[in-house]
């Protein structure tokens, strides 16, 4: 298949997966695509669980609470949600290791543009995150304690968020003088 059969397929399991409200079905579309993601299966769904675990504890907890303080708990709900999540997380992965984007998009200069932007900011961050790992372990020969890991987290997240929040700003300006934006 072409990058743009592709895009048009993942973009169509998307909508279909959000029709879903039968939770027997959103389990079995996990399955299934789990089945026909090949050798990488394993990998894939690893990184889904990873980068679910925390947004949909919090959800999951938070719903618990709010629900169970007025009685209106639905297990059912909260699978569906939970598998839901887990299944569009787990196909975005699949196709974007499967995809070139950029070519998936090719047929629009905007989108090809956005895409672009984009792959260059998860490179910058690539980078930064690389320099904060191998200075945090540049300066701890032994295993740190739980706390050092912690305000390294942190820092990190802080650094992340200024860069983002400035390049944010920089990329609006420019964008703003070259009459992007009619305000």
């Amino acid at each position: 298949m072409s990058p743009r059969q592709w895009l048009t397929a993942y973009l169509a399991a998307v909508v279909a997966v959000s029709f879903l409200q039968d939770p027997h079905w959103l389990a079995a579309g996990l399955v299934l695509a789990i089945t026909l993601s090949g050798r990488r299966r394993w990998v894939l769904l690893r990184r889904t669980l990873l980068s679910v675990l925390v947004f949909n504890s919090a959800v999951s907890l938070g719903y618990l609470l709010i629900a169970s303080g007025r009685g209106g708990f639905s297990g059912d709900y909260l699978l569906r949600v939970n598998l839901r999540v887990v299944l569009l997380v787990f196909l975005g992965l699949w196709f974007v290791s499967r995809v070139n984007l950029a070519a998936a998009v090719s047929f629009s200069p905007n989108l090809s543009f956005v895409v672009t932007l984009a792959v260059g900011q998860i490179q910058a961050f690539k980078c930064v995150l690389r320099d904060f790992r191998l200075a945090f372990i540049s300066r701890n020969p032994d295993r740190p304690a739980l706390t050092d890991r912690t305000h390294h987290a942190a820092a990190q997240g802080q650094n992340l968020l200024e860069k983002s929040v400035h390049s944010a700003s920089e990329v609006a300006m420019a964008m703003r003088s070259r009459g992007c934006f009619d305000d």
